[in-house]
């Protein structure tokens, strides 16, 4: 099954729109990619996992910042429209009734083999480019989380994560405990 659709037609947002309601698309730099079918259940565990600990991050901080979850469209520009699994905008003025238009603060992605090329490669270099200040891939496979921190403009080499370890985010000072979000027991202390 090829879930990845190329085209030598450049898409935009008006095309975007128009796309029938039983398909899910994204478009980067101009190229449709048709989204892949239904995550498996292990991505929605962790999906839900990771909204659930950055909700509760965001309302212990008293944060301004705003959480979304796929499946909420992000206009970064005319040819470049993506749905992240979960997001954080903390400029209000982006939020719309539609969509968000413009690049959120953080984004997380989870990877399936389906979407691993496109979401370590693709979607890393189209958030470097827009300004996403910092990026979150987690591979559920591997139990394994990077993330990539904006610098002067790019994102340097990523930092990984174990799922024993606690991430630490940028955008706004906090911590997840991986092994809750990956649903992992510790070693007991022996």
């Amino acid at each position: 099954m090829i879930l990845a659709k190329r085209e030598k037609k450049k898409y935009s947002y008006s095309d975007y729109i128009n796309c029938p309601d039983d398909e899910r698309w994204e478009i980067i730099d101009g190229v449709a990619y048709n989204m892949s079918p239904a995550p498996k259940v292990k991505h929605q565990k962790i999906s839900g996992n990771l909204y659930f600990e950055l909700k509760k991050a965001l309302r212990d901080k008293k944060s301004q910042c705003d959480l979304f979850s796929a499946p909420t469209d992000v206009v970064l520009d005319e040819t470049s429209i993506v749905q992240p699994d979960i997001f954080v905008v903390c400029d209000e003025s982006k939020i719309t009734e539609d969509n968000i238009k413009g690049a959120p603060d953080l984004i997380i992605e989870i990877v399936s083999p389906s979407t691993a090329y496109k979401d370590t490669k693709i979607k890393k270099d189209l958030y470097e480019r827009f300004g996403v200040k910092e990026y979150i891939i987690v591979f559920p496979d591997l139990f394994l989380v990077e993330r990539y921190v904006l610098m002067d403009g790019v994102y340097g080499v990523p930092e990984r994560f174990n799922w024993d370890e606690a991430l630490k985010l940028e955008t706004f000072d906090t911590e997840i405990n991986l092994w809750e979000v990956f649903e992992r027991k510790l070693p007991e202390d022996g």
